[in-house]
């Protein structure tokens, strides 16, 4: 599968920003997808994943509450919703596939992906 980001952008701290990876080449229904981010200096970080099904998603705590990743089947595409953007959110963000497990089954780790999209820039300024 063929995965590419698009939608990053510069906003301002407080703002919000939805970026999307649209997927080709496969079956998108049967991957399990996850969207992850690097910042300058420093390693790849999950920020989301969400189930073959789409009914279990999971984030971890530094953006629980503020981001929302869904999906589109229909569209074969994946959407990460943003909000109140703050400057450490700045980074580079991936999408990333995998078939999935199960439908319940989600990837927290980046070695469990197997496809990768190329990076959507975000920057959020103070």
């Amino acid at each position: 599968v063929q995965l590419q980001a698009s939608g990053g952008g510069l906003v301002q701290a407080g703002g919000s920003l939805s970026i999307s990876c649209a997927a080709s080449g496969s079956p998108f229904s049967a991957y399990a997808l996850g969207w992850f981010r690097q910042a300058p200096g420093k390693g790849r970080e999950i920020v989301a994943c969400i189930s073959v099904s789409g009914l279990r998603t999971d984030y971890p705590d530094s953006v629980r509450g503020r981001f929302t990743i869904s999906r589109d089947n229909a569209k074969n595409t994946v959407y990460l919703q943003m909000n109140t953007l703050k400057p450490e959110d700045t980074a580079v963000y991936y999408c990333a596939a995998v078939k999935g497990y199960s439908s319940w089954w989600t990837g927290i780790d980046d070695y469990e992906y197997d496809y990768w999209g190329r990076g959507t820039e975000v920057t959020v300024s103070s």
